[in-house]
């Protein structure tokens, strides 16, 4: 019975207009631990067991990218051994990935602020990307340490320092220049962003390039989260009149 209703859905999927790149804030893997009487690790595990699973799906189904929102700017105010375990988890995610996603042939990259990660995370972070830079897959795009005000300063500074030495005329300084400044450069803004766990807000994520994405939002806390859902969101971004600022 659960195929046929999966199929049905499948076949409800215009493949012809797919989202070209997803975003997705991965929420709620601590009130999922917290429910069960688990650690809030068991929760963040879970939800890394979750990403594999839509990553995969979003590589078959044919999705140029996803952006996924692993630790924020702002995660650093957690308690130190939750953020010891999620670089942990970070760190063997990546190693892993090598042999799962990778063989999926996903290109794998991370974006934010590297350097005040460890020095093992951002060797690993080289070495993952390196070995899947040739693969021509889905492009999934790991936000870690990463904040939307963050990626806008630190572009403001690099075209500042551009015109100081005139690289560039402040003439022609507008949208597209700051969007090649971004970590996502060269590839198109989100079409649709996902938020699971009932939270309806960007939290400091892709907020430039958010600009006209669709939003969906959805109560289930992201280890819950099935490739059917994932169907269903698809369907309902694929329902909507997208006007960009028009009639």
């Amino acid at each position: 019975m659960f195929r046929l209703k999966k199929n049905k859905i499948n076949n409800m999927i215009d493949y012809t207009r797919l989202p070209a790149h997803i975003g997705v804030i991965m929420d709620g893997n601590g009130r999922w631990a917290k429910k069960r009487g688990l650690p809030r690790s068991a929760g963040h595990s879970a939800g890394a067991d979750t990403l594999k699973k839509i990553v995969t799906e979003c590589n078959k189904m044919g999705i140029k990218y996803i952006t996924v929102y692993a630790f924020s700017t702002e995660n650093w105010k957690r308690p130190k051994d939750e953020v010891d375990y999620l670089m942990n988890l970070l760190m063997n995610y990546l190693k892993d990935s090598e042999k799962t996603l990778a063989g999926e042939n996903v290109i794998i990259k991370a974006i934010g602020l590297r350097e005040e990660l460890s020095p093992q995370l951002q060797d690993q972070i080289k070495k993952t990307e390196e070995f899947t830079k040739n693969n021509t897959g889905i492009t999934m795009n790991i936000a870690l340490n990463y904040g939307a005000r963050e990626e806008l300063v630190r572009a403001a500074k690099q075209i500042a320092s551009e015109a100081v030495e005139n690289i560039i005329n402040i003439d022609e300084i507008n949208s597209d220049m700051i969007s090649s400044h971004l970590y996502t450069k060269d590839q198109p803004d989100p079409d649709f962003i996902i938020r699971t766990s009932g939270e309806e807000r960007l939290s400091n994520f892709l907020l430039w390039q958010a600009a006209y994405s669709e939003l969906w939002f959805c109560d289930k806390l992201w280890p819950d989260f099935t490739i059917k859902d994932l169907h269903k969101s698809i369907i309902d971004f694929q329902n909507r009149n997208r006007r960009f600022g028009g009639v």
